[in-house]
């Protein structure tokens, strides 16, 4: 690594050198996109308003504790932020992972090729609706408006996941995290850990407005089926 690469307190830094000479790396300064973003979102979080109340209400009653999960992820030039979804899972559920990855050799294998499990007995049953339909992550609009991720773009990961993206992560963090994502219409769970990688890659290399607008276009039935989700 050159001068200025590695890890400033609360931040994972961009590597500079590598994006310089990279035109992919033009994602960062574009207006047009984070406009884009805007013009979306929204009246999106206007006309979803009443449903996000709703799923909030029905949280609260029928799956006693928190009603929204928050967690830090790794986002644009790896700086870090706090992600929003609908909680889906148990109040206890990394003790009931560990559970079953100690205990269950076939989860254990799944988790490590895919970083999740068909059967998860983390998941409530309303949390299972909410995934299954892709509700759950209607609170990332928030950090659409935020500005700190974007409609399209990679899956915002968790510091600990930033590794497996190797000497591929500044392409990781050359853009805003998307609440949709390329590897999320071309197989989304289905895909094992270092294809998403590829697909996030592929995504920045080859941006552009038509791209995002296609990948939205590819979304609507993935989203309305439930293609690939659990």
């Amino acid at each position: 690594m050159g001068k200025g690469n590695g890890v400033k307190a609360g931040r994972f830094e961009l590597w500079s050198e590598a994006g310089a000479s990279n035109p992919s790396y033009r994602i960062q300064n574009s207006t047009f996109k984070r406009a884009m973003d805007l013009f979306i979102a929204v009246p999106v979080v206007i006309f979803v308003s009443p449903l996000l109340m709703f799923i909030y209400a029905l949280l609260k009653v029928f799956d006693p504790g928190p009603a929204m999960f928050a967690q830090v992820r790794i986002g644009r030039d790896g700086q870090p932020f706090t992600v929003y979804k609908f909680r889906t899972m148990r109040v206890d559920a990394e003790q009931r992972l560990q559970q079953v990855l100690a205990s269950d050799p076939l989860a254990a294998a799944e988790w490590a090729k895919y970083q999740k499990l068909r059967n998860d007995p983390r998941v409530t049953l309303l949390g299972r609706i909410l995934r299954k339909s892709s509700l759950d992550e209607l609170p990332q609009l928030l950090n659409i408006l935020r500005g700190e991720m974007s409609v399209i773009g990679p899956r915002p990961v968790t510091a600990e996941e930033v590794s497996r993206y190797g000497s591929d992560y500044p392409f990781y963090i050359a853009a805003r995290p998307g609440v949709l994502g390329l590897w999320q219409v071309k197989g989304r769970n289905k895909l094992t850990y270092p294809e998403r990688v590829a697909f996030d890659v592929q995504y920045i290399k080859t941006w552009s407005v038509w791209q995002d607008f296609k990948i939205i276009g590819m979304a609507i039935p993935v989203v309305l089926l439930g293609l690939g989700a659990y």
